[in-house]
């Protein structure tokens, strides 16, 4: 048995040859003679000749180049947001090389470490890449056991362009951004790795294994830029006598899921989350219902149909609805803006808009028009970002990107935002965000990366709509937009733009299988997109499964839960009327908490099967299941055990959705239509 004293952090010096660190849950070995060190889990996890390094005048240089290697004077006693622990510096010097600094923080009781690398010049140096963890030797310490073969997460940068996570199993060659988890699904262990600060670098991981259940290679690296994090450029170059690398978290976990949201609760101890005192977000987003025909009369025959027909059976939270205008709310006229934002505020509702702070839309030819707010001084042209020689970035799905440093945006963003409050808005949907975070050179010379520029601008922003500042609540959401940094919205949308089709909740799930534990840490809300229960403007109109499975995949994301119809059509009216009466369903979604996945090792595709505990009632869950076959029916057999529950005792479960009860025990049995869904509620008998 593991005590308290077990858990304390000791430190040992070997003959000048080795520091080890321990805590009792994990171990670092440092080799000062080799300028490695490896890792030791409790749960098996292994990193064996781990080094950093980084790039310098063109060459890559790690810590076994260099010719000494120390530990800085005694390990320093901390005690900050993670708790009580050691900071312990290993120094790495040779006379022809600016200096290496790796520092370690563990904690009393934490199965993680946390990981620095910093660079040091006796003069201005300049960096664009850094190796915080590099190991040629990975292992989970089940390799011997069959169908155990350890699974790679890739997480993706941004949500743009339908990406999708991926698991794979080597032989692979894979990137993930900022995080990833390697994970065994039959016994759920897993090994974090992932930054933990988000202030100037991008962060990616690579992996590589060239034969079954081996992976040869794992790097976590600042510095990365390509294809997905939809640059043009490489990394902008830090400059500096002293070069620090973002903040690394590793650890291994029992359950990789609960390491996931460990690594969530992480972040949120360097930089944390924006608050948010109010419920659930409910209401309607005009995207889905019309695109670009938005006019007046959709806008407000939504809310006054909302008002009449649907919120008194309970569609609401708080008695809140929020109405929100999506792209294309210029259409209307100054006075039918006026108009329906008063008759909105007269339902009761409040209003929400829609705006692109880092993208221009417009072609050359309005290169030449003024910046809203500069009075003429500034025009399109001379805000947008460009490259080293001056010329413009290229589009990224039709926009150009926008320096957010440019005194000409910042006094942009002061027009549209003085604009916005002053008509009333509480809600705003900001979209296209990785546009702002593109590597350039940009207007601020202190400013050398995509990542600083894009908190640089972002937090000019969210600065605008504080409440202490407007003297309101003024909800903030990510559509489009990069993963991290996270702390300047409310909430952030899980994955790129869904429908209604049951292929499109399929799509957002895959998201939620391996984003659920943003909600609440990272973002207050996970957003799952206008929740279309019978057509999309662009769209065939959707079966009733699938509409109602669409609905349900929202409800159980997390969730902001705004709704994506066109409620003049008959048949989206009736679905309304009938669903969203349901106390259960809405019930669920106002707790405002994300389902999380039974399964994950499903390739590119969603878990099927999603589990919540119940957060006030003992043994009591609830369980979500889906046919994500749009032609055939399907039955579902779902283990209870892999649910969290009992699996020795008998339950009672009840169809939210039906409102039929049955009973259940060790398994549950779902029969389900094509592109249906249930969520069920089981409690102890």
């Amino acid at each position: 048995m593991i005590t308290n004293r077990d858990m304390a952090v000791k430190v040992g010096v070997n003959a000048d040859t080795h520091v080890r660190v321990t805590n009792g849950l994990m171990a670092l070995e440092v080799d000062l003679v080799k300028g490695e060190y490896a890792y030791a889990g409790s749960k098996g996890f292994t990193l064996q000749a781990v080094r950093s390094g980084f790039r310098w005048h063109g060459r890559e240089y790690h810590t076994g180049n260099y010719d000494r290697h120390v530990m800085a004077g005694q390990p320093e006693k901390i005690e900050d947001a993670f708790g009580t622990g050691v900071h312990a510096v290993i120094q790495h010097e040779s006379d022809l090389l600016p200096g290496l600094e790796q520092h370690f923080y563990v904690y009393e009781g934490a199965s993680f470490f946390i990981s620095r690398v910093v660079v040091v010049g006796q003069e201005e140096i300049k960096v664009n890449r850094i190796a915080v963890v590099s190991t040629q030797a990975v292992s989970s310490g089940n390799e011997t056991v069959p169908d155990e073969a350890l699974h790679v997460l890739r997480v993706p940068y941004d949500n743009d362009k339908w990406v999708r996570y991926l698991t794979e199993t080597a032989p692979l060659e894979t990137e993930s951004y900022e995080v990833t988890a390697l994970f065994q699904p039959d016994s759920r262990s897993g090994l974090i790795l992932g930054s933990i600060s988000h202030d100037v670098w991008k962060t990616g991981i690579r992996v590589k294994g060239e034969t079954p259940k081996r992976l040869d290679e794992l790097e976590v690296y600042a510095g990365a830029a390509d294809i997905m994090t939809r640059d043009s450029q490489p990394h902008g170059h830090v400059r500096g006598t002293r070069i620090e690398s973002p903040l690394v978290f590793v650890g291994d976990y029992d359950d990789y899921r609960a390491g996931l949201e460990a690594y969530g609760e992480a972040n949120t101890k360097v930089a944390p989350a924006l608050t948010w005192e109010g419920g659930v977000p409910m209401g309607w987003n005009s995207w889905s219902a019309a695109m670009s025909t938005l006019d007046y009369e959709l806008y407000t025959a939504t809310s006054d149909f909302l008002k009449r027909e649907v919120q008194p059976q309970g569609f609401h939270n708080e008695n809140r609805l929020y109405i929100n205008f999506d792209a294309f709310w210029d259409r209307l006229t100054p006075a039918e803006m006026e108009d329906a934002l008063r008759r909105v505020r007269e339902n009761g509702h409040r209003p929400g808009t829609y705006w692109t702070p880092f993208a221009f839309w417009g072609s050359p030819a309005g290169f030449g028009s003024p910046v809203e707010g500069t009075d003429g001084k500034y025009t399109y042209g001379d805000i947008l970002l460009r490259d080293q020689d001056g010329e413009i970035l290229p589009d990224i799905a039709g926009g150009l990107a926008i320096d957010p440093t440019h005194p000409g945006n910042l006094a942009r963003i002061d027009w549209f935002m003085d604009k916005f409050i002053s008509e009333g808005f509480e809600y705003i949907k900001l979209d296209f965000m990785a546009h702002g975070a593109l590597e350039g050179k940009h207007y601020n010379p202190d400013i050398t990366t995509g990542i600083a520029a894009y908190n640089y601008g972002l937090s000019y922003l969210t600065d605008k709509l504080s409440p202490k500042r407007i003297g309101r609540p003024f909800f903030i959401n990510l559509s489009i937009a990069p993963l991290f940094p996270y702390s300047y919205a409310h909430s952030r949308r899980i994955s790129c733009d869904v429908f209604g089709t049951i292929q499109d909740s399929e799509y957002l799930l895959n998201s939620l299988t391996h984003g659920w534990w943003m909600n609440d840490t990272l973002y207050r809300f996970n957003d799952p997109d206008h929740a279309v229960i019978y057509k999309s403007f662009n769209q065939d109109s959707t079966t009733r499964h699938e509409g109602r499975s669409r609905l349900t995949a929202s409800v159980i994301s997390g969730t902001v839960l705004l709704l994506g119809d066109d409620f003049r059509h008959e048949e989206a009216a009736w679905r309304a009327k009938n669903w969203l009466g349901n106390e259960g369903i809405i019930e669920i979604a106002r707790l405002g908490r994300t389902f999380v996945p039974v399964e994950g090792n499903l390739g590119k595709h969603a878990a099927d099967t999603f589990v919540l505990t119940h957060p006030s009632e003992a043994g009591t869950a609830y369980i979500a299941v889906f046919n994500f076959d749009a032609a055939q029916s399907a039955q579902k057999t779902v283990s209870l055990a892999r649910c969290g529950l009992d699996a020795h005792a008998s339950y009672k479960v009840l169809d939210v959705w039906e409102d039929t009860v049955a009973e259940a025990n060790e398994t549950l049995m779902v029969e389900l239509a094509p592109a249906e869904s249930k969520i069920l509620k089981l409690s102890p008998n």
